[in-house]
């Protein structure tokens, strides 16, 4: 397993000094990101290939949210390669490597120029070591959908919003939907199907579902078409 040691940072925390879930995420972004740059296969040298890895789903299920000034372990593995997708794990620990957050994720691997799925070439299936698939409880990679969807007034994109492959980071569609939760609404699980891609000043139309224990955040564009689908379970103590 890649890891990193880190600490919680004040810009990190809500208002209660725990880590954010936005920042959970972000953490995870930057192990994986880490380890394929210290692996030779990062950003730029993807952009040489003219190749990019793009989420479909996040499962990211909380345990406990450090606190401010805690010193955290972050890691992350693949553990499996078929055709043109990876799975990776995900992982925070705290100073006595007790679970702070798993996470499971799926990714595909598209060619820049044709937008279209490509093999995973045979130096990356190399040098990205599997490892045993972590033990977690696995949720369906597909949303289902129930209960009355409310509309919500449509966002806008902007630059903020965009990531080194210019377009809506998968964080940052998770920091579009999440303010749409109930107040003091405290997120034990998040899982995220990611559908098409978002770029600049694109319309993204929120809907709205509180299904029971779930809450479901569509974003989706004018013809109805979903770019995001989140699902969102309450944590019972935070």
């Amino acid at each position: 397993m890649y890891t990193f040691d880190s600490r919680i940072r004040y810009s990190e925390v809500d208002s209660e000094g725990r880590l954010t879930m936005s920042s959970l995420i972000n953490y995870f972004q930057d192990c994986s990101t880490f380890h394929s740059e210290d692996l030779g296969l990062g950003v730029e040298y993807l952009k040489g290939q003219h190749l990019v890895w793009v989420l479909c789903y996040w499962q990211i299920t909380v345990s406990r949210y450090p606190k401010l000034g805690e010193r955290v372990t972050v890691g992350t593995f693949p553990y499996d390669m078929k055709g043109f997708l990876g799975y990776r794990n995900f992982v925070m620990l705290d100073e006595e490597g007790e679970y702070l957050a798993k996470a499971n994720s799926l990714w595909s691997l598209l060619n820049t120029d044709t937008g279209k799925p490509v093999a995973v070439p045979e130096n990356m299936i190399e040098k990205y070591v599997l490892s045993p698939k972590l033990d977690m409880d696995y949720s369906s990679r597909k949303i289902g959908i129930t209960g009355e969807c409310v509309p919500k007034e449509p966002l806008v994109v902007k630059q903020h919003h965009l990531d080194t492959n210019h377009h809506v980071n998968n964080q940052q569609f998770i920091d579009m939907t999440m303010d749409f939760l109930p107040e003091n609404f405290c997120v034990g699980q998040v899982r995220a199907e990611y559908r098409k891609q978002a770029f600049l000043d694109d319309i993204l139309i929120p809907g709205v579902i509180n299904d029971g224990d779930r809450v479901i955040v569509m974003l989706e564009d004018e013809n109805g078409m979903p770019y995001m689908i989140a699902e969102f379970r309450e944590k019972e103590t935070a």
